[in-house]
């Protein structure tokens, strides 16, 4: 064992004098090993050799091992294995000293201590984990927030070092003019320096997987969130609700619009903000941007919404067209009413330490859809006018209107002016066309000159298509009020009347305090009446005229007065004007009708001097008889399809005819010879005449002559 020793040059101590070997056994040890010394042995007091070996590899431990020759041997075990948390104080202290000192970043001043390759092998280590799949996401909650924590802590490394190294370089440049009076000393200098730029490079390799890495699993949880919500949407049924329970169970379901659960929300927040701390800003935005315009596209697609072109809706037959709006207006309501809300809220819970962030991707996303939406609008108010469109253009009209107001709360007061300039645009637009389209209704009027009368004196198509027209234009009175009000100085350059905003100076100053709309409804009706007396001089007999107005007159009144809407804006009395004319026709009728039966009726003519008569009065009976043949057999034809009228009329003529048929009979029969001459004469009884008076106007005609009924 001596020898061996020797063969080493370590030293020895001698058992009597304890004293070294010479000098040359002291430089020999200086050369190979600083680190071996000689203990004693207690049993046999000889120099035996110790040997402290450092830098053994980490797994070793520290061990005493006795030799056969009595040799101890003492093995130095390494330091515990680094823990990420602990390091993370280290790297934190030395951040803390550099950002404060940022603005005098020293190059020649050693920055860099030990600590920080321990600190990047251990992120190296777990970000390894998260890739190979051995640590998952959202499994353990401390397990991702230690990662975030490293992961930050290189994200500040990398702004520091990079400030480092730009002083580094700064400085080299400055010395290449000097590079032959460079010491040794600079040499390693500028060499430590290069090493540093190794590490920045490093920690930018690092930074840059950890990002990979967060932006994958960023792009994943808003993917599942998204098709998640998606599929629980489906299988609640895509369809608009028509029942009230359905309507509560899927407002119920668009509540949960986003469909993003509150963990993973918390996950992708804490995520987009090491991506934005790390500057990779622009990626996580662009994964939101995408993920999010996909998740509307799902949410329109739900709602039964399909995106049409502006060229396709202008090549849309109407009836196809028409059943699009209804979505479109749901589709609308529910974007301004829940989804723009439940995004507004999403976007400011995932990039909550930056709001200008958060309002620039809200308007950037939602701002396309809205546009979207107006575009259709727009389309729509394109296409060629139709009186049966107005009702669509209405409801689309109230739909924006109504928005506006809570679309107004959701955008940030730089954008804000923008979306509502272009809702009130789409809006007016739609507007004008309903008011176009609405005084159109002047033209429509003029145009039917049909010469043609409606057989039987019934009630005109004309007037039953004008006055259903109203009474559902007035469903939307109000709706129609703003409308006229705000378009009151509109020229209709396609209508030859003048517009109904304008007041002729006849006007009273009632018509002139009226609402533009309510103006305009009464200038259609006086079209309308102006119209049906054209039509009523196309009939031959003036009593058939007259029962024509009484007709179109009484149906047009009681439309009116069986609508709440259009009654408040025609007003009692329009509807008191109207019955007054109806009454005046009504009479007009009894005296063009029945006037000659009375006539034939009047004892006038029939006394001389106390004596009757009889071929006078047998004229009378049968001139009597064929007048009212004649009328029983033409107005049992006419028709009064409004029974109140009819009853009336017929109750009118009743009273009329009856007592004077009855008091002439009872008067002027005695005058005839019983049996053949009054059979001949006599063919009604007064309830006879009664009875045929129930025939008139039910439209059915009436070919043979009127018998005597029993």
């Amino acid at each position: 064992m001596e020898k061996n020793l020797d063969e080493q040059s370590i030293p020895q101590k001698d058992e009597e004098n304890n004293t070294n070997v010479d000098d040359t056994s002291k430089s020999s040890l200086s050369e190979t090993n600083d680190n071996v010394e000689v203990k004693p042995d207690d049993e046999n007091k000889n120099v035996d050799d110790v040997v402290h070996v450092e830098g053994e590899p980490k797994e070793e431990k520290k061990e005493e091992k006795e030799s056969e020759e009595g040799v101890t041997v003492e093995v130095t075990s390494p330091e515990t294995p680094p823990n990420l948390e602990k390091v993370l104080e280290d790297i934190d202290r030395f951040l803390a000293i550099n950002e404060n000192n940022n603005n005098n970043v020293n190059p020649n001043e050693e920055k860099i201590p030990e600590c920080v390759d321990k600190f990047l092998d251990l992120v190296e280590e777990k970000i390894t984990k998260y890739d190979s799949g051995e640590t998952k996401w959202g499994e353990v909650m401390e397990e991702d927030s230690s990662l975030l924590e490293g992961v930050n802590r290189v994200s500040k490394m990398v702004k520091l070092l990079s400030t480092m190294i730009i002083e580094f370089q700064y400085g080299e440049k400055e010395a290449e003019g000097d590079a032959e009076k460079e010491n040794e000393k600079e040499k390693d200098e500028k060499k430590e320096k290069r090493d540093q730029l190794m590490l920045v490079n490093r920690v930018g390799a690092i930074q840059q997987r950890a990002m990979s890495y967060l932006e994958e699993e960023f792009r994943m949880l808003m993917e599942e969130s998204r098709n998640q919500n998606k599929t629980d949407s489906d299988s609640k049924g895509k369809n608009v609700a028509t029942s009230e329970s359905s309507e509560n169970e899927s407002t119920e379901m668009v509540m949960e619009f986003p469909g993003f659960k509150e963990e993973v929300i918390t996950s992708l927040n804490k995520i987009a903000c090491e991506m934005l701390f790390a500057g990779y800003d622009s990626e996580c935005y662009h994964i939101y941007t995408v993920s999010r315009k996909h998740g509307f596209n799902d949410g329109l697609n739900k709602l039964g919404y399909e995106r049409i072109s502006m060229d396709e809706v202008q090549k849309m037959q109407w009836e196809s067209l028409e059943r699009e709006i209804p979505s479109w207006i749901n589709t609308f309501k529910e974007c301004a009413t829940v989804w723009f809300p439940g995004e507004r809220k999403l976007v400011a819970s995932i990039f909550s330490d930056n709001q200008s962030v958060a309002d620039t991707l809200y308007t950037e996303l939602t701002r396309v859809v809205v546009f979207q939406l107006l575009n259709f609008a727009e389309s729509v108010a394109m296409t060629k006018r139709a009186a049966e469109k107005l009702f669509k253009y209405l409801d689309m009209y109230e739909a924006l209107r109504d928005t506006i107001l809570n679309l107004e709360k959701l955008y940030p007061e730089n954008i804000v002016d923008d979306i509502k300039a272009e809702i009130t645009s789409a809006k007016n637009r739609l507007g004008e066309v309903a008011v176009l389209i609405f005084c159109e209704l002047e033209n429509s009027i003029k145009s039917d000159s049909g010469k043609t009368p409606v057989a039987g004196g019934a009630v005109h198509p004309l007037t039953r298509y004008i006055v259903n027209y109203l009474r559902l234009a007035c469903e939307y009175k109000d709706t129609l009020e703003e409308v006229f009000r705000e378009h009151s100085k509109i020229e209709r350059a396609d209508s030859t009347s003048r517009p109904h905003y304008e007041n002729d100076n006849q006007q009273s100053k009632e018509k002139e305090n009226t609402s533009p709309f309510a103006a305009q409804l009464t200038r259609v009706m006086e079209l309308l009446d102006a119209n049906l007396e054209g039509k009523a001089k196309l009939y031959k007999e003036v009593p058939l005229s007259c029962i024509f107005m009484m007709n179109n007159g009484r149906y047009i009144v009681q439309k009116i007065k069986g609508s709440a809407e259009i009654y408040a804006v025609m007003g009692e009395t329009w509807c008191r004007k109207r019955s007054t004319e109806l009454r005046t026709y009504h009479k007009n009728y009894q005296v063009e009708t029945w006037s000659k039966i009375l006539t034939c009726l009047s004892p006038k003519g029939l006394s001389d001097n106390g004596k009757v008569p009889k071929p006078v009065l047998k004229e009378r009976f049968k001139t009597f008889n064929a007048l009212f043949d004649e009328i029983h057999k033409t107005q049992s034809t006419w028709v009064v399809s409004d029974e109140q009228l009819q009853s009336e009329l017929r109750v009118s003529i009743s009273a009329l005819v009856i007592p004077a048929y009855r008091s002439f009979l009872g008067r002027f029969s005695q005058y005839l010879d019983p049996g053949r001459q009054t059979e001949k004469y006599i063919k009604f009884q007064a309830e006879d005449i009664e009875n045929y008076i129930d025939d008139l106007f039910d439209g059915n005609p009436h070919t043979a002559q009127v018998r005597k009924k029993a």
